[in-house]
């Protein structure tokens, strides 16, 4: 979300109040009318096999929330899932081009097309799943992607559909771009779409189909040389200095950017530990040594990929005004993974719009995700793909990347929203699979939308 998701600080310009734990009321339907859903009997099947395995998917969300691991370390989460799905009859590929990544498959009959589900696990550092990767593995980011698998798999058995469906299980979502990766080596190809989605706070029962900001991490190292800072600061070259300039240098473009867009970030240094020597001295107010490095790790946001890139033109001049006006040598990076804006396919999105309208709860276009990032977003632009936000109970000021965030993906409430945003994955799903017409849509989409937006392959 999404790694540096949105919290609830700002509200939406929907009048709808965000969903908090002491709400009592519960979610309903916006237009209740079955008839107006494709193959109602293949949802019957979908929402049975979903309450068959409720249990089961409590129990495994609950187990991953209790084992929290950082990205490229799910080593725990790789072991309880691929468990999980060779237990329920699909094959399984484990250590899939990572080592922690693996890919469950299960197919029906002859030929048919692939659908896929994305699954994520890691979690973040001190705070555990404050993102809600627990309920993402059910049905997408672990439970959800689960559900919405098992159930695909029980739709092609009851009701003999030839085809297949694919759940990836992607590490790092959280600033390590797994799924970049993943796409780099072929994890995706042959999908004819991929489906996932992520809790955030939001009105009762609503299912959010905003896009979010596409990323870009910058490293910027400064070097100078070190002096007495009173004896012979002349001798001395400040790149922490050079730092605060780059920052302030950043702050004053500010004005000049967009709203919408988002340059923040931090820094670091060499030996720039709480025990040190150096680390003291500063907490006293009291540097005897002018530091010869120091980083600056500076995070660049927009709506768009391309917004993003020409922002990102904007910014980098900052970083080396910085390193001319103090003396210091810099090396600026733009680190490898940078994600992309969620490009929501509006067939996709328009079905599982329908299943939540007449069955479940609300659609809106504010929550979600929308002011936060996430690697999924490189998925939609390579092929036609969704990745909906859907509301849990959250307390004030506890939206994604808090530990009230991590609480609340706990709650019972928030396990049967997952529940319910996957039955309405998994039968659009299954539309795609069996539904020409509606797949000619889907792929109609994906297409207008790269003529808007580019390629994949656009830089």
């Amino acid at each position: 979300m999404c790694h540096l998701h949105s919290s609830d600080a700002a509200p939406p310009k929907s009048s709808d109040k965000v969903w908090r734990p002491t709400d009592q009321a519960k979610a309903a339907a916006t237009r209740p009318n079955s008839s107006d859903i494709y193959r109602p009997d293949i949802l019957e099947t979908i929402e049975a096999k979903i309450t068959e395995m409720d249990k089961e998917l409590r129990e495994l969300s609950l187990d991953i929330h209790a084992h929290p691991e950082l990205g490229y370390e799910e080593y725990h989460a790789h072991d309880v899932y691929t468990a999980f799905m060779e237990k329920h009859g699909f094959e399984v590929i484990k250590q899939f081009h990572l080592p922690t990544a693996w890919k469950a498959t299960f197919s029906h009959g002859t030929g048919g097309r692939v659908i896929g589900v994305n699954s994520e696990m890691d979690a973040l550092r001190g705070i555990g799943h404050a993102c809600g990767h627990n309920l993402i593995g059910m049905s997408g980011k672990f439970m959800r992607r689960v559900a919405v698998a098992c159930s695909i798999k029980a739709a092609l058995e009851h009701h003999n559909i030839s085809g297949t469906v694919v759940l990836l299980g992607t590490p790092a979502e959280e600033g390590g771009s797994g799924k970049v990766v993943l796409l780099d080596k072929g994890a995706y190809e042959g999908m004819a779409a991929c489906l996932m989605c992520h809790p955030a706070p939001g009105p009762i029962g609503s299912v959010s189909l905003s896009s979010c900001l596409a990323l870009q991490r910058i490293t910027v190292e400064y070097k100078g040389h070190t002096a007495h800072a009173a004896l012979s600061p002349w001798e001395g070259k400040n790149a922490l200095d050079a730092a605060v300039l780059g920052y302030n240098n950043i702050s004053a473009l500010r004005q000049q950017l967009r709203p919408t867009h988002r340059v923040h970030g931090i820094f670091e240094g060499k030996d720039w530990a709480p025990n040190s020597k150096f680390s003291r001295l500063l907490l006293y107010g009291v540097s005897l040594v002018i530091p010869d490095y120091a980083k600056f790790i500076c995070y660049v946001r927009a709506p768009t990929r391309s917004e993003m890139q020409e922002t990102v033109k904007r910014v980098t001049p900052c970083f080396h005004a910085a390193a001319l006006a103090t003396g210091c040598e810099v090396t600026v990076t733009l680190e490898k993974g940078s994600t992309f804006d969620l490009r929501q396919n509006t067939a996709l999105g328009g079905e599982v719009a329908n299943i939540v309208l007449n069955k479940y709860g609300a659609i809106d276009y504010e929550w979600g995700i929308k002011s936060a990032s996430t690697d999924f977003g490189n998925v939609t632009y390579a092929l036609p793909a969704l990745h909906p936000g859907f509301a849990i109970p959250t307390i004030v000021d506890g939206g994604n990347h808090t530990p009230g965030f991590e609480q609340s993906a706990a709650t019972i409430e928030s396990h049967y929203a997952c529940l319910d945003v996957s039955k309405a994955l998994a039968a659009t799903g299954i539309r795609v699979l069996i539904d020409d017409a509606f797949f000619s849509k889907v792929q109609a989409s994906f297409r207008e939308d790269e003529k808007e937006r580019g390629p994949l392959s656009a830089k």
